[in-house]
């Protein structure tokens, strides 16, 4: 199933996951519940997935990434110096997950936001839809591939 994960770039760019070369970085962080359980319960490796990137000054989909390790606990919901410590965690219960990416490919430019919320093919993707603020959304076959295509054009 391919995913749209959704990072603001000063904490984890397309370039990071480059970066980490094959052993890919740990997507850590998620504090909403609903995300998690996509994270938790339905993202397993192998599984493709956009990277898209907010809160910055040019945001859209960046590029493709593939998950490389199913979900295991979040270790900064362990390490107190962390913004996502959570003081009740313990390694025998835990309710913060992470999986971990690689890069596929880096999109030669961002797909803006406003380029995917033009397009009729993904008018149902969840990221377009006003007020969604999850950080893990499912998106169909046909929508990432729609994505890819609107990129090489």
């Amino acid at each position: 199933m391919p995913w749209v994960f959704k990072t603001e770039p000063t904490e984890c760019s397309i370039d990071d996951i480059g970066a980490a070369g094959a052993d890919g970085v740990i997507w850590e962080g998620v504090r909403n519940y609903q995300a998690r359980n996509f994270l938790r319960d339905e993202v397993v490796v192998g599984d493709l997935v956009l990277i898209h990137h907010s809160s910055c000054a040019q945001i859209g989909v960046a590029g493709v990434a593939q998950v490389t390790e199913a979900a295991f606990a979040d270790p900064s919901q362990f390490q107190q110096d962390s913004q996502y410590y959570d003081p009740k965690a313990t390694t025998d219960k835990f309710a913060w997950y992470a999986v971990k990416v690689s890069l596929v490919e880096k999109f030669a430019r961002v797909l803006t936001l406003a380029e995917l919320r033009d397009c009729p093919g993904l008018a149902e993707l969840v990221l377009v839809k006003k007020g969604n603020r999850l950080s893990i959304m499912p998106a169909t076959k046909q929508q990432f591939d729609l994505v890819l295509f609107l990129t090489k054009t």
